[in-house]
């Protein structure tokens, strides 16, 4: 069986009206009980007062009945007075006024008495001191017992019904008066409470705003300060140290993104510079391989290493020029793609290069078509499939599927290699992430190749994902259909 848990209120909202609605029924609580216990002290007192008056004329009267004095006596007691009267340790006579005016026989007043009552009367002190006896049906009354003139104990009593029945009328007024005390408060606390919050409202609102922008990357503008940063109270030294983290958050933004523009204006500028002087030093070993004249092995080894060298360094170079290109957010073509077709070109070549994998094509029957440009959608995918060969041992299988999903089309890159270290994984799409172990950097590359295919992917909107263990690697590219 589940148990279910019943906690306090989590809003500060809920806790405060909770928290007032609580501290005022403990206080009417209280009054109620102490107005309801010193109501019961003074009428008791008044009963006391009464019953002391009265003396012990009724209790005569029962002893002599036929006296008109004392009929007179009885007939001028309050209504439900309780009298009797112990001879030689046994209960007499035992009556109680019953309130008929036109009753002028004492007897007729008379009460017949159970064992409790009884044993309860004659256990009563002999005193002249007031004492609490219960009648059972008859209620709870304060008597008085004294010695009679006949060596007989004469007892009094006055009721307390009216005594309970005052006192209990008070605690329903008070629950009626406190109930619409604590609903009226509860529905102006609960105004108030809101009313007083509504600056933390906003300061909540405000930074559900900030959670909702790209805070990643670019130049990123903050919601407006909040109005309310009165240093006397608490809510506005919190709106004033919000307003001053924002205003610091806000300068850290700028500085990043001031940052971010200057490096990628630095790759740029030094793209453009380094072109021309890798072209230089390529034709010249060209020009130096083509030379009639016999060479040494050595200086053809090295003219050889230098043109490898200078191709390799202009792709590098060409890469980054790409990168800054999509950094700057530059527009790139926007045509229909046919990416059955581009797939299926990416992995011819990737059997050219590879011979040793065993390359696995799954195609849908019908054409997939996205939007895009065909140029940067083919060098992301052939960087995958370039990933997937140079990262993974001969005999290895490298399966690539291209799918339909409801909303947009994927790309699967899987292989069986080792795997890529769980501490390379959140940096993989980064600029010059190079693996070590099963992914090192034997091969040459540059690191660069995830970089591009991640941030070609998101210039179209898009995104690329990959999950990995020993035996399974999967990248997965996610985009919109055309």
């Amino acid at each position: 069986m589940r148990r279910v848990r019943v906690g306090l209120p989590r809003s500060l909202r809920a806790r405060l009206i909770s928290g007032l609605l609580v501290l005022l029924a403990l206080a009417c609580a209280a009054v109620g009980v102490a107005t309801a216990l010193a109501l019961h002290s003074f009428l008791v007192s008044k009963v006391d007062q009464q019953l002391v008056q009265s003396g012990v004329r009724y209790a005569q009267s029962l002893e002599h009945p036929d006296a008109g004095g004392l009929a007179g006596d009885t007939r001028a007691q309050s209504v439900g007075t309780f009298g009797a009267r112990l001879a030689g340790g046994q209960v007499t006579q035992a009556a109680i006024v019953d309130g008929d005016a036109d009753d002028a026989d004492v007897s007729a007043d008379a009460v017949t008495l159970s064992a409790a009552e009884l044993a309860a009367i004659k256990a009563l002190p002999v005193d002249g001191s007031i004492h609490d006896l219960d009648l059972e049906a008859r209620g709870l009354y304060r008597v008085r017992a004294l010695a009679g003139r006949d060596n007989d104990i004469l007892i009094t009593g006055m009721p307390l019904e009216g005594v309970e029945g005052a006192v209990h009328r008070l605690e329903m007024v008070e629950l009626t008066v406190f109930a619409i005390a604590l609903g009226a408060t509860g529905i102006a606390g609960a105004l108030w409470v809101r009313l007083s919050l509504r600056p933390l409202d906003r300061m909540a609102a405000t930074a559900v705003q900030i959670t909702e922008l790209p805070l990643e990357s670019g130049a990123v503008a903050l919601p407006h300060r909040l109005p309310d940063s009165d240093p006397r109270t608490e809510v506005g030294q919190v709106g004033a140290a919000f307003n001053r983290m924002l205003g610091h958050v806000e300068t850290a933004l700028a500085s990043r993104h001031s940052s971010e523009e200057r490096l990628r204006s630095f790759a740029a500028d030094a793209g453009h510079e380094l072109r021309t002087p890798l072209a230089a030093i390529r034709g010249h070993a060209e020009l130096a391989r083509l030379h009639p004249q016999p060479q040494a092995p050595e200086v053809a080894r090295a003219l050889t290493r230098i043109q490898a060298e200078s191709v390799r360094m202009g792709a590098i170079v060409d890469d980054l020029l790409l990168l800054a290109r999509l950094d700057a957010g530059r527009p790139l073509a926007r045509a229909e793609v046919d990416l059955t077709l581009l797939v299926i070109d990416a992995v011819s070549d990737a059997q050219v290069a590879g011979p040793g994998q065993h390359w696995v094509l799954d195609l849908p029957e019908t054409p997939v078509l996205v939007t895009g440009d065909r140029d940067r959608l083919h060098q992301a995918v052939g960087n995958l499939l370039s990933n997937a060969r140079l990262h993974t041992p001969a005999g290895s299988t490298v399966q690539v599927r291209l799918s339909r999903l409801p909303e947009s089309v994927r790309l699967t890159v899987a292989d069986d290699g080792p795997g890529i270290p769980e501490s390379l994984r959140p940096t993989l799409f980064e600029r010059f992430t190079r693996g070590g172990g099963g992914r090192s950097r034997t091969d040459g590359g540059s690191g660069l190749g995830l970089a591009i295919a991640h941030a070609v992917v998101s210039a179209h909107h898009g995104s690329l994902t990959v999950s990995s263990r020993p035996g399974c690697t999967e990248f997965r590219l996610d985009l919109p259909t055309a």
